[in-house]
């Protein structure tokens, strides 16, 4: 007899006495419906939704304390839009909870599009870039709803999310990196002067290639973890009948870490908070408000990054590894241009 761990064993899915039957939204997953309780459709898939709630409701807060740009506030409410949509969905497999899941996330790519190239743009730009949007979202929402074919929706989500990340990996290194911005670069500076001396120059550019090489570690992990996300959903779809059969052999608690859509929850939701950090870190850098501002990331692997005020550093573990901007404690008192 070979080695198991102690386990329970699966219960018989309920999905004929499920609180919210029949199941109406036009695609199901690879979890069992109303297995664990009637009450919920699909459990597992429900309650990964709440770090979504949770990074959603935090991002707010540190909009709201550290007065980031307004368009980022939006953009956290509408995450945490996705996170409750999902949760709704996935409770009760009902298409008007699909609609609220998946149309949210087109609206908040939209929005996060609008962010990234609307910046330093006349009014007018932006009224057009908006009034643009705000269509696109409409006619995909309508085509969607006549089409119901999730693909539709999955293929648009993907081109509006590549079209801004690329945008924005292309706007911070011609702004922010010293040897390409004053060549390119798409926003007017607003500090440079004669009165900037050679040491203080050095000391910028110092500052900003340190600032680059950490974004690009915060898109690298952001991407590999969305990216990585995907690749378990895709799995998860394709060989549904064959993990099923894992999870009734292993058993519960041990089952659950074969539910595919749900560490794509986990994963999209880790990744998609990083995104959305990274903008508000870049346009804070695009305003050169670099001394004002700093990133809170003690640990890039038992933590989540945040943008806070320079100010609210200088305790507790930023006295003990404090990375102000590419600069030592010891420096923090540098004059600031």
């Amino acid at each position: 007899m070979g080695f198991t761990l102690p386990h329970i064993k699966y219960p018989t899915p309920r999905a004929d006495e499920g609180y919210w039957h029949p199941v109406t939204s036009t695609i199901n997953w690879c979890e069992e419906d109303y297995y664990f309780t009637i009450y919920s459709a699909e459990i597992v898939n429900t309650l990964t939704n709440l770090l979504f709630v949770y990074l959603g409701i935090k991002g707010i807060r540190n909009c709201l304390k550290y007065d980031h740009d307004s368009v980022f506030l939006v953009a956290f409410v509408g995450y945490l839009l996705v996170g409750s949509g999902s949760f709704a969905f996935h409770s009760t497999l009902k298409y008007p909870m699909q609609l609220v899941d998946e149309l949210s996330m087109i609206y908040t790519a939209c929005l996060m599009c609008y962010a990234t190239f609307s910046f330093s743009k006349s009014q007018v730009v932006r009224q057009l870039l908006g009034g643009g949007l705000l269509c696109l979202a409409v006619f995909i929402t309508l085509y969607y709803h006549y089409l119901q074919d999730p693909v539709f929706h999955q293929n648009a989500f993907a081109i509006i999310t590549a079209t801004v990340v690329f945008r924005s990996m292309y706007v911070m290194e011609v702004n922010i990196r010293p040897s390409l911005r004053a060549k390119w670069r798409t926003v007017p500076s607003k500090k440079e002067s004669g009165d900037v001396t050679e040491e203080e120059r050095l000391a910028n550019e110092q500052r900003d290639r340190a600032i680059i090489k950490e974004m690009w570690i915060m898109v690298a992990f952001g991407l590999t973890i969305f990216l990585g996300g995907f690749g378990i959903w895709a799995l998860d779809n394709e060989y549904c009948s064959i993990i099923r059969r894992w999870r009734h052999a292993v058993g519960l608690p041990w089952g659950i870490l074969l539910e595919g859509h749900g560490w794509w929850h986990i994963m999209t939701g880790i990744g998609s908070y990083y995104y959305i950090v990274w903008a508000v870190w870049l346009r804070h850098c695009l305003n050169e408000r670099q001394d004002e501002y700093v990133l809170n990331w003690p640990s890039y692997y038992f933590s989540l990054p945040e943008v806070v005020l320079r100010d609210d550093v200088g305790k507790g573990s930023w006295s003990r590894k404090a990375r102000l901007n590419g600069y030592s404690k010891l420096s923090e008192d540098r004059k600031s241009v």
